[in-house]
């Protein structure tokens, strides 16, 4: 699309990394974290630019990792296969129903944490591992299952309000020459 609209991403990545290690409600509230950046790179795949989606998934994890006690670095990689898988099948989903953006974000939200964990089980790094594990899954999920239709939402309305405005030009002009024939 144009630089607004990565900036306005790039934007609610960041909030979206520093509100998840910040505020801690939920955490204490479910004994889970929910992640907000699948949800992001499901908008940003299904509306923005391949441009947008790498600076994204770069970004994002990189800022993730920075504040989580995973090794920088590790986030990037799941980010940006969730977001490339998206963005390669971007014309057969229908980006409009809420349906199927509860179903994405459902499936972006457990398939990053799965990817980083087969990741760091690769690093040689040794993850907490349990049924708590399973209840995180569910929670993560569910929790981007309900963000993505409302990160939609906001970032329409973010580009409606800040976005070039299209003026529509009606159809007689008064300045047009009517040519008649005999």
């Amino acid at each position: 699309m144009n630089w607004l609209h990565t900036i306005l991403i790039l934007i609610g990545a960041f909030l979206a990394v520093f509100w998840q290690s910040d505020f801690q409600g939920f955490r204490r509230l479910l004994s889970a974290q929910i992640d907000l950046l699948p949800a992001l790179m499901v908008y940003s795949s299904l509306s923005a630019g391949f441009g947008t989606v790498v600076l994204l998934a770069v970004c994002g994890g990189l800022w993730f990792d920075s504040l989580s006690a995973n090794p920088l670095g590790v986030s990037v990689l799941p980010l940006l296969l969730v977001g490339c898988g998206l963005y390669s099948n971007r014309d057969l989903v229908l980006r409009s129903q809420t349906f199927a953006r509860v179903i994405l974000g459902l499936t972006a939200s457990i398939g990053v944490p799965v990817l980083t964990l087969m990741l760091l089980l690769t690093t040689s790094q040794r993850p907490l591992l349990g049924w708590g594990t399973l209840w995180q899954f569910l929670v993560m999920g569910a929790g981007g299952a309900f963000a993505t239709p409302i990160l939609f939402e906001i970032f329409d309305w973010l580009h409606n309000l800040l976005g070039p405005t299209r003026l529509s030009e009606p159809s007689f002009r008064a300045d047009r020459e009517i040519r008649r024939g005999r």
